[in-house]
């Protein structure tokens, strides 16, 4: 990188801070039009793992894994000199501050780490509000929930994806790609729905003009969106 590379580093935020990341990074973007930004999640959730036989960190060493992923963006007219991808219009957060310690990390004296606490109800507790955040990104633009045509969601686990599913009215199919990379790679942490969406890109399905949704849940616990338009 160039020694005048400006950056910004974004930790502490689990699995919610790809989409944190993205929304500073498009700020950057836009104040600094014609200029590359890229925006890299590097996870080593396996670092994190703690072997004591319980049932809590078993789903836990079960479910999260390692991965790295990076998007590049650009404003401006340059962009159109830049391969094809979707308009980053807008994200909106919802914070369920009810749920504060529903995912965490705790220090565990035995093993010298600290092991992460995930709540056996973060399913239901994302899940009733992942409408109220969507219908707030929405809010303006004249698309409803039925008018988006991709949606990339955070592969936090089935019963998460489950939850959002039934929320939200997603059939299977919606969520095909955030399915898969659950089932080969695990929970990447921030990094997870750009697995998916590389997956979404690369099936070929997307056409001009289409929306996409993302979506990430974390610490917090936070919900983050963000609407694309392709």
């Amino acid at each position: 990188m160039r020694p005048d590379t400006a950056r910004l580093d974004v930790v502490g935020m689990g699995c919610n801070a790809g989409l944190n990341g993205l929304t500073s990074v498009a700020g950057w973007s836009r104040a600094n039009p014609g200029e590359l930004a890229v925006m890299v999640c590097v996870e080593a959730c396996s670092a994190a793992y703690v072997f004591d036989g319980t049932m809590r960190t078993s789903v836990v060493n079960s479910l999260f894994g390692d991965g790295a992923a990076a998007v590049a963006l650009v404003s401006g007219e340059q962009a159109g000199d830049v391969p094809p991808g979707p308009a980053v219009l807008r994200f909106a957060s919802r914070i369920i501050p009810e749920a504060i310690g529903a995912m965490r990390y705790d220090w565990d004296d035995d093993h010298g780490k600290f092991s992460f606490f995930l709540d056996r109800d973060i399913p239901y507790v994302v899940g009733a509000h992942a409408e109220e955040v969507v219908r707030r990104l929405l809010a303006g633009t004249g698309l409803r929930i039925s008018d988006i045509d991709h949606w990339i969601v955070h592969s936090g686990g089935k019963k998460v994806i489950d939850a959002v599913m039934v929320n939200l009215g997603l059939t299977r199919y919606d969520v095909r790609h955030t399915i898969d990379v659950l089932r080969d790679y695990g929970n990447l942490s921030s990094g997870s729905f750009l697995f998916s969406y590389e997956r979404l890109i690369e099936s070929g399905v997307v056409g001009p003009g289409d929306h996409g949704v993302f979506m990430t849940m974390g610490p917090g616990s936070t919900i983050e969106t963000a609407l694309v338009r392709y």
